[in-house]
């Protein structure tokens, strides 16, 4: 059976897929009480490929990275599902962490984020505004562009 959640994502045009897995020594989620941790996910569509590399105010435009963030929140959403079944058993979307690949200037990296945020609102509703990080970094694995993390309270 679909979720609620899912219908809206694809209403939007969204479909999870199977998340990737990890890349060194962690796992992609953690439960712990009511709280789901899941891993900072990179912008990979759902063939693997990364759709945004480079710096953001250096190649890559707010544009380019804020759909990057929101691919990442489809990625954290695929672990979700993976973790618990159903995503109509998110309670809340606690916090979101944004890492954005940039320039020694770029100053927007919260206009990236949005992509995340405007995501986990769409889906979510109320449930899902959250509090956030976002942390302009000189480099991100595989010279991705973006990396969201995030921490969910589940039921």
């Amino acid at each position: 059976m679909v979720s609620t959640v899912e219908k809206k994502l694809a209403d939007l045009g969204v479909t999870l897929h199977t998340p990737a897995g990890p890349v060194a020594n962690y796992v992609g989620s953690v439960l712990t009480g009511n709280l789901l941790i899941v891993s900072g996910q990179l912008c990979f569509d759902a063939d693997s490929k990364l759709i945004a590399k480079g710096k953001l105010g250096a190649g890559v435009t707010v544009d380019e990275g804020n759909f990057a963030a929101r691919v990442c929140a489809i990625n954290l959403l695929s672990q979700v599902k993976a973790a618990i079944g159903n995503l109509d058993k998110v309670a809340r979307v606690v916090r979101l962490g944004g890492f954005i690949n940039s320039a020694p200037d770029f100053i927007d990296g919260p206009k990236v984020l949005n992509g995340a945020s405007d995501l986990m609102v769409a889906a979510f509703g109320e449930r899902g505004r959250h509090a956030r990080t976002t942390i302009g970094v000189a480099a991100l694995p595989l010279d991705a562009a973006v990396e969201v993390e995030a921490i969910f309270e589940v039921t």
